[in-house]
């Protein structure tokens, strides 16, 4: 039945509509941190639907909400008030640490992307935008011109001028070498050295942990740096948190925390997590900046009615069960377990994350050489041992990205971790 799926999938859907794994999974159900496909095989999830499935599988608390609306009404639009998203958006904005916030809503975090790129490009009258190298925004035309991954941009076209700047990488590039401090004050000169060749930008946009390609991170307080020159010349920044928000981090809520010191960003955007698989993006911006467009817009299907039933169950049960302790306190955990297994493994070259965001970099062993080769077989042999995780990296890297929903059990993460040793052990 799958393999019968599988050809229908190729006859209708598009060749670059990828799939995981040599025979590719239907996956039927969940429950918990756990999934099942078509044959009835059980798996540990440990991807959580790209991040999407943040709390559990089939949460109780989620799935009634989404029940009890659906039973009301599912849909009117933006053109109506809508008490869901207005409650939402009200949490939202106090969570937020933004001054006088106000908060737009979407349907995915590529389309939050966009609308922030719109709102600080209209703000700023510029169309020159700055971007990490590594860096992942989502799939629409303005967001790919603006993703510093060559492996997700398909066209060089855009309607924005995009400069990448260092830094977003840590133990790569020409400041690898360095340490924390003069890391940043390397990457803060660079910036300096690019704003004098360039008009004036717009924003710099920013993953504080950069998702596709493979959960790198600069140290602690670069972006604080980077907003000082930024604030100096009126250009905005706006934290991507599409992947790192909600509290996934563990020692933070937002990812932007860990570069707090200059205060918090102009603009953050978000998705993924909040819906717990229901479709929610989402803007969060100083009023000024939210309120700058002098014309009608509308969002037809962001903030409907069921979607912001999900994510007010959803944050509300994040919010009273610490999820976001969880994450640091079982992540913390999972990594030192995951560190000491792949001391042992030669093709290992980094494992590096926060909370419940860990990346495995793979290289060809005795060299610094990606080994994409490598992590895909670690993908089948982990799937074959009954856990899911995921694959990403940048220019010339491979790594494997973990990130189960945030209710991980400490025995559950001893068992992925066994499963994955195992893994990592097949291709030693």
């Amino acid at each position: 039945m799958t393999d019968d799926l599988w050809g229908r999938h190729r006859a209708v859907l598009p060749d670059w509509l990828a799939l995981y794994y040599d025979r590719p999974l239907e996956i039927t159900h969940g429950e918990g941190r756990h999934v099942w496909d078509a044959a009835g095989n059980r798996y540990l999830d440990f991807f959580g639907g790209i991040l999407t499935t943040m709390t559990a599988h089939a949460l109780p608390e989620v799935t009634k909400a989404v029940a009890e609306q659906a039973g009301r009404i599912i849909h009117s639009s933006t053109l109506y008030l809508n008490r869901p998203m207005v409650e939402l958006a009200e949490r939202i904005a106090q969570l937020s640490g933004i001054p006088d916030a106000r908060v737009f809503f979407t349907t995915s975090g590529t389309e939050a992307n966009d609308t922030a790129l719109l709102l600080a490009t209209t703000y700023r009258r510029s169309n020159t935008v700055l971007a990490m190298r590594n860096s992942y925004h989502g799939r629409s035309f303005s967001t790919v011109g603006i993703t510093g991954n060559r492996g997700w941009s398909p066209t060089s076209l855009s309607p924005l001028q995009t400069l990448y700047v260092h830094g977003g990488v840590r133990t790569r590039g020409p400041y690898a070498a360095l340490d924390d401090r003069a890391f940043i004050d390397a990457c803060v000169e660079d910036l300096r050295d690019l704003l004098g060749h360039t008009r004036p930008p717009a924003a710099l946009i920013a993953e504080p942990v950069q998702g596709v390609g493979g959960f790198t991170s600069p140290p602690d307080g670069l972006y604080a740096a980077f907003r000082e020159v930024l604030h100096e010349r009126g250009a905005l920044w706006i934290a991507d948190e599409v992947q790192t928000g909600w509290g996934r981090t563990g020692e933070h809520f937002w990812g932007w925390q860990a570069h707090g010191r200059s205060g918090p960003p102009d603009i953050v955007t978000f998705a993924k997590g909040i819906g717990n698989g229901m479709s929610v993006g989402g803007v969060i911006a100083r009023s000024e900046i939210m309120n700058c467009l002098d014309a009608n817009s509308i969002s037809t299907f962001g903030g409907t009615q069921v979607t912001m039933a999900a994510g007010l169950a959803n944050l509300t049960y994040l919010l009273e069960h610490d999820l976001q302790g969880n994450a640091r306190r079982v992540g913390g955990l999972l990594i030192e377990r995951l560190r000491a297994a792949a001391a042992q493994i030669p093709a290992v070259r980094e494992v590096r994350g926060r909370g419940l965001m860990i990346g495995i970099e793979l290289t060809k062993p005795g060299t610094d050489e990606a080994a994409p080769e490598a992590a895909a077989a670690v993908l089948e042999a982990a799937r074959e041992g009954g856990l899911l995780i995921g694959k990403g990296g940048g220019h010339s890297t491979s790594a494997l990205r973990i990130a189960p929903p945030l209710s991980l059990t400490v025995a559950e993460a001893e068992e992925g971790a066994e499963i994955l040793e195992g893994a990592l052990r097949s291709i030693a």
